[in-house]
């Protein structure tokens, strides 16, 4: 954007993110000299979600969701700290330019942006404009530097449609996929899916999907009869007829026509027409019609074709891609558009011809208001873009020159012959002016055999006459192309979310992606919506979300209250959320044929503490423990292996401990199933395992295994994995920093006592005899890992960014950073172990 509005020198740096450069030059604004800085954000500033208890599944009724529990702004990333960035850059200057994308998400990003920044700005003077919106539909000269001559003001309506369609779909969405999850995976054991989610514009996509199945599965094939004749004009040739009837159902019907045919041995012209035919040219290029030939002509997922479209864009090779107009602005520079592909060998003729014989104005769309249709801005190689970048610019650009080229006219001639007393007819094309069908090849008409000359009267030898017998197949499953065309039809979704629904669905395993990218839906697909058709058909109907849709788009337009339509929206899915909890036996009765209870499913692993019968391991998505004997579920760490853990037991309630493992290369740590999900000490959260756990005396917990501080993350300890042996290590309990050490020794164990220097647990050692590293015929050893000099050589760091300092050398050696001096937050030292630990432990029950 600078190079395009300014020239002159520019100074650029990283800002404090490290993710977003900043670019500083001097130049003139609203008729002043002025310092400008130039940034940018990483799509949405703020994210929209539930305060502190709110968001535990556990701690609070779904149904609360709906209206007593408070929302907030929280960062969208807090690892890029985009909030400080921006106060950073932003304090001090007088004026702000917003060069967000012109739609209702980048307008929705504005107020997010001046929430940030207005804080540290200067004041402004009572009358004086310190806020600018600049409205552009390209990255190109022409329209950055219009944009910049006329800037204007940000729009509250459009950010505040955003703010209302954010929290319907949090509060309705996480309501009824809590409770649905929790209900149904505490019953079933092979769902085959983490979480159950339901979303105002998700469910009725899938319900589409279902739909169709449902159709295919009713589906009764009929057989039917069709009469097929051929004539020979000329000695060599045959024309086949098509029969005028069409077909008939009746075998005995079709024979009786037949044998009245087959009577007659010549066809006789009965009329000869010949018609002028025009097939239009496309309309512009908008996104949902962009996403439907991405996916049915070059095997594009929506959410892929979007991501693609959007970095064409940002590179300056098309107009925005986000766009519903079909209509070209009466202002729109298309000659200017079409002068860029002159020289593309794939299309320079007849850009060329064009241009000479001058452009036909493209048809007229729908004007929606908010940008022109996708078109090319610059021109581009094959060599330059490649892959499915290259064939997703390739086709908008076609598309484009087909929008301005002429319609394709071809000649129909309709011959209608007589045998005996049944007709049949002829039908022929020929292509008299191609038109745009040049540049789009694959909506040519197709060449068919050219009829003979003939006029009325004319009488020709009857070939043969058959009975084809045939059956009437059912739908196939709906495409990608066709589930967007729905979904506009249907007003589900904008133009830019209706390819995140798409993927949802498929994420969710509710369908999954054949060939032809046709969407067949799953089991738990179908269920869940024969469920919601059983208890409350609106819930996948589009109806309800379609009328919501038409209420967010009158907020944007300032034609509705945002309070009003939010509370009234809340209190409709309120008073339905209250009838599916109480009707859910309906959905469950349609489960329980589909899907096996838990008590049914996994297989005996460990031992539950309470009963001390065993507890089945069920390993479909998400894995978990289930005691059939007390019917209480455990969830356990996902993405690893699970395995019974020598058969011992937790000392404070009896269950037996699990090892979890994400591979050979990975970290591995016990723990209890109940500890994890109920934490036994104020200091723990759920889903800590032993290696998280601060019980004093137990033998796996980190009191006892804990070496020292990690070496990458502030908060992490290093606690040794007892497992390992003979390839000791010790892994981080909060990142993903492994430290490989001591291979092939017998014994690896963690010493009450701590190092001098550093503060890290001591470890004792007791290495194979034949490999030992130790001077002499030694085999036992006592040190520490960082700081002992016999040690230094045999710890390696895996995963990590950085070495330990006790590694560097030099004079680095003498400075340890173990459990304590200066890592731990707040600078306190880690206390050493109580002499007595059972009154640490009663300390901790307190």
């Amino acid at each position: 954007i600078y190079d395009l509005i300014f020239s002159g020198n520019m100074s650029s740096r990283k800002g404090l993110n490290g993710a977003c450069s900043v670019h500083e030059y001097t130049g003139s604004f609203v008729g002043q000299s002025a310092h400008f800085k130039m940034t940018s954000v990483c799509g949405h500033v703020m994210t929209l979600d539930f305060i502190g208890k709110y968001n535990s599944w556990d701690k609070v009724d779904p149904a609360e969701l709906f209206s007593k529990a408070p929302t907030e702004k929280k960062e969208a990333n807090p690892k890029l700290t985009m909030v400080k960035f921006l106060q950073v850059e932003g304090r001090g200057c007088d004026c702000i330019v917003l060069w967000l994308d012109c739609d209702k998400e980048g307008e929705n990003i504005c107020f997010e942006v001046l929430d940030a920044v207005l804080p540290v700005m200067n004041k402004p003077r009572s009358t004086e404009k310190t806020i600018y919106r600049a409205k552009f539909s390209s990255i190109t000269d022409t329209d950055i530097c219009n944009a910049m001559n006329h800037l204007g003001e940000p729009n509250r309506n459009e950010a505040l449609s955003v703010d209302a369609r954010q929290e319907l779909d949090l509060r309705i969405g996480c309501a009824f996929t809590r409770f649905q999850t929790k209900y149904f995976q505490g019953k079933y054991g092979n769902l085959d899916s983490s979480l159950i989610s339901f979303g105002p514009c998700q469910t009725p996509t899938l319900g589409f999907c279902v739909e169709r199945h449902d159709k295919i599965q009713s589906f009764k094939p009929e057989t039917y009869w069709v009469l097929q004749a051929k004539v020979s004009p000329e000695k060599e040739s045959s024309l086949t007829l098509d029969w005028d009837r069409v077909r008939v159902f009746d075998r005995e019907i079709a024979q009786m026509f037949l044998n009245i045919t087959k009577m007659a041995k010549e066809a006789k012209v009965e009329s000869v027409s010949k018609k002028e035919k025009v097939k239009q040219r496309p309309l512009a290029l908008n996104t949902v019609e962009m996403l439907r030939v991405a996916s049915a002509a070059l095997g594009m997922g929506p959410q892929h074709a979007m991501q693609v479209a959007e970095r064409l864009y940002t590179q300056g090779y098309i107009s925005y891609p986000r766009t519903e107009t079909t209509h070209y602005p009466e202002n729109f520079d298309l000659k200017g558009c079409l002068r860029q592909q002159a020289n593309n060998p794939y299309w320079a003729e007849t850009v060329k011809a064009l241009l000479s014989e001058g452009i036909n104005r493209p048809r007229k769309g729908h004007d929606a208001g908010d940008h022109p249709p996708i078109t090319p801005m610059r021109a581009a190689t094959e060599a330059e873009l490649g892959g499915d970048v290259w064939q997703l610019y390739e086709y908008i650009t076609r598309h484009f020159i087909a929008t301005v080229s002429a319609d394709c006219k071809y000649l129909q001639t309709t011959i209608s012959f007589s045998i005996g007393p049944e007709r049949f007819t002829c039908i022929g094309k020929v292509v008299t002016s191609p038109g745009f069908t040049e540049i789009m090849p694959w909506q040519s008409i197709p060449l068919e055999e050219s009829l003979p000359h003939c006029e009325k009267g004319d009488l020709f030898p009857v070939g043969e006459i058959k009975l084809l017998e045939k059956q009437t197949s059912p739908p196939d499953y709906l495409t990608e192309a066709e589930l967007i065309t729905l979904m506009e039809k249907h007003g589900i979704g904008t133009d830019a979310s209706i390819p995140v629904h798409i993927n949802n669905i498929c994420q969710r395993n509710y369908v999954t992606v054949e060939s032809g990218r046709r969407l067949k839906p799953t089991n738990l697909g179908i269920v869940l919506v024969h469920g919601y058709y059983k208890i409350d058909a609106e819930l996948v109907l589009p109806t309800i979300r379609s009328a919501v849709e038409k209420q967010l788009n009158l907020i944007a337009l300032g034609k509705a209250n945002y309070h009003q339509v939010l509370e009234h929206t809340l209190d409709i899915f309120k008073r339905k959320f209250h009838y599916f909890v109480d009707s859910i036996a309906g959905m469950d009765e349609l489960m329980e044929v589909s899907f096996s209870p838990l008590a049914a499913t996994g297989k005996p692993l460990s031992r539950c503490g309470k009963c001390h019968r065993f507890m089945k391991y069920i390993q479909a998505k998400p894995s978990r423990l289930h005691c059939s004997h007390c019917d209480d579920t455990y969830s356990l760490p996902q993405n690893g292996t699970i395995k019974l853990y020598k058969e011992l037991r937790c000392p404070l309630d009896d269950f037996e401990l699990v090892l979890w493992s994400s591979g050979s290369r990975g970290k591995s740590y016990p723990l209890c199933p109940y500890c994890y999900n109920h934490p036994p000490f104020r200091d723990m959260k759920k889903g800590m395992g032993c290696n998280e756990c601060t019980h004093p005396t137990c033998q796996h917990s980190l009191s006892m295994l804990g070496i020292g501080q990690c070496v990458e993350c502030e908060n992490g300890v290093l606690v040794l994995d007892s497992t390992s042996g003979p390839k000791w290590k010790m892994a981080c309990n909060k990142c993903n920093v492994i430290v490989h050490f001591f291979e092939n020794a017998h014994k690896v164990r963690v010493s009450p006592e701590t190092c001098d220097l550093c503060d890290a647990a001591l470890v004792d050692v007791d290495f194979n005899k034949a490999k030992s590293p130790l001077p002499g015929d030694e085999t036992q050893h006592s040190g520490c890992v960082f700081c002992d000099p016999v040690f230094q050589d045999l710890v390696e760091l895996k995963h990590a960014a950085m070495r330990h300092p006790m590694h560097r050398g030099g004079q680095g050696k003498r400075q340890g950073r173990g459990r304590g001096k200066g890592r731990r937050p707040g600078g306190r030292l880690n206390p050493k172990k109580p002499k007595d630990k059972m009154a640490a432990l009663a300390a901790y029950f307190v």
